[in-house]
Formats: structure tokens, C-alpha cells, sequence
């Protein structure tokens, strides 16, 4: 990556926290790419150096380093969707990666049905053949 991220830090809702992290609005599309890689790539490094065994918090229970990044996985690729939904363009990630989040995070997702869209089931964001659409989803961070 050459050249500044576009990170701005400050509050955005009244009695927000002035050290929220946002993507510099003027940047535009590209700017916010940006910001999403770095992040993104904090995140992988946080990850590879951690031991498997490290536990934290999260509110729905503690989880390991695997299930840390399968969480952000789906955040990412949801809210890429958003972003890509928003642009007018067309977005799909990998089949594989989808697959392999919904089976650390979703145990009880259908592994019979395209996972990209599963994923988007499972998350309460889309609809699958012969099933009502989620009103309420949880994803399950436990270490397996």
C-alpha cells in the first residue's frame, strides 16, 4: 500500500467516543478500501501472532483467535455487501471462505445451499428456498 490511510478519528452520534475510528468521508470509494485493508490487515496480524489457546471476550461468550477472525470475516464481508449494494456493483466473496465461516460460526446453517448466500441467511440479510428468513441470528464464537 503506498500513501496515507485515510483513518479520521472523532465522534460521529452526540456523547460518542471523540476516538471512534471512521474511513475520511472525502476519500471516496478508494479511501474507504483502503481504511478496510489496513483493518483488515491489523486484524490478520493480531490473529497469526496470537496462540491458539488465548482466550477474550466477546458478549455473546469467549472465543479464540480463530473464531475473532472468523467474527470480523463475517463483518467484513457483510458490510462489503452493503458497500457494494450502495456503489451499484456487483460482489460476491469467495465460496470457500463463506464455507469455512459458517461452519466455525453457524453449526446449525444448512451446508447444502450456495454459501455465500447461507451466509447472508445466517445473518438475518437474505432468504434461501424453502426456509423463513431470520428475524433474530446469533453466530457461536466458542472455541470448537
Amino acid at each position: 500500500m503506498t500513501g496515507d490511510v485515510p483513518f479520521v478519528w472523532e465522534s460521529r452520534r452526540p456523547g460518542g467516543p471523540a476516538n471512534a475510528i471512521h474511513a475520511d468521508r472525502a476519500a471516496g470509494p478508494d479511501g474507504l478500501l483502503r481504511v478496510l485493508e489496513a483493518s483488515a490487515a491489523l486484524l490478520v496480524a493480531m490473529v497469526r501472532t496470537k496462540p491458539p489457546q488465548v482466550r477474550a471476550h466477546h458478549v455473546f461468550g469467549a472465543s479464540d483467535p480463530e473464531g475473532f477472525a472468523a467474527m470480523e470475516l463475517v463483518e467484513t464481508l457483510v458490510h462489503t455487501q452493503d458497500l457494494a449494494e450502495g456503489l451499484g456493483l456487483d460482489w460476491a466473496p469467495p465460496a470457500d471462505v463463506c464455507a469455512r465461516v459458517l461452519a466455525r460460526l453457524f453449526p446449525d446453517s444448512p451446508r447444502t445451499t450456495d454459501p455465500w448466500p447461507t451466509l447472508l441467511w445466517s445473518t438475518g440479510r437474505g432468504e434461501l428456498p424453502d426456509r423463513p428468513r431470520l428475524t433474530r441470528w446469533r453466530w457461536y464464537g466458542a472455541p470448537r
